[in-house]
């Protein structure tokens, strides 16, 4: 399917889902031994008082992977969706999974997410987190120019290390970590995505996964437009 581009190599990828809008209200009706074929205003009236109420079950019928390219900042960040998944919001567990490329097995050319001279921020001025601000052009490139360097050094030694026989587990020590892209498929259910969605799309979360929200939101729009508006959109968009 479709991949929406991220930062400056990144992407989110959607790769496969499973049920519609239907399935969400369906999942309700069953209890009534009920069933809707063709979306309705009664399903719409319906899944907006699912969403209104808290009765999230529902939602954790439709199924969405993806597979995500980030820089290891982002990816360290969404793995928190998956540590606390049995707990959240009293559900019970909600159907996350999570399996991501170890360089333990692999040596593919290492990329980087290096932020041009325009994209670094300052620090905030009222908080221990989070950013200002971005910074002025000059001090923006001065400090693109270091990163390029810093990872330009970690390859050369990384791939000297593989050359003289170091396995790749260990060689890969050499490598930067924070801005290095690693690639994952995270399987969801609906309400799962929804939640790291609510956070994530946030205006005080990290610039960085924002961007990466916006593209899986885009995508989940594509599958799920109704529930997306009542568990997402109305929240955030509006």
């Amino acid at each position: 399917m479709e991949n929406v581009q991220v930062l400056d190599q990144g992407y989110v990828r959607l790769v496969d889902h499973m049920g519609s809008d239907l399935t969400v209200v369906n999942a309700a009706r069953v209890s009534y031994s009920k069933e809707s074929f063709e979306w309705s205003d009664k399903d719409q009236r319906l899944i907006q008082f699912l969403a209104r109420e808290g009765h999230t079950s529902p939602f954790r019928h439709a199924i969405l992977q993806f597979e995500i390219y980030a820089p290891l900042m982002v990816a360290r960040q969404w793995w928190k969706y998956i540590v606390g998944s049995a707990h959240y919001e009293g559900t019970g567990d909600n159907l996350d999974a999570w399996n991501e490329s170890s360089r333990r097995y692999i040596t593919e050319d290492p990329k980087f997410y290096i932020p041009s001279p325009a994209e670094w921020r300052e620090k905030p001025e009222n908080s221990k987190q989070g950013s200002g601000a971005t910074i002025s052009w000059e001090l923006g490139e001065m400090y693109t120019q270091k990163l390029m360097e810093y990872v330009e050094a970690g390859i050369q030694n990384y791939e000297d290390a593989l050359q003289a026989g170091i396995c790749a587990e260990q060689a890969r020590l050499f490598l930067p970590a924070y801005g290095m892209y690693v690639r994952w498929y995270w399987t969801s259910s609906l309400q799962a995505v929804s939640h790291f969605l609510n956070q994530r799309i946030a205006h005080d979360a990290q610039k960085e996964i924002q961007e990466y929200a916006k593209a899986v939101l885009e995508l989940c729009k594509q599958v799920y437009p109704n529930a997306l508006k009542e568990l997402v959109l109305s929240k955030q968009l509006t």
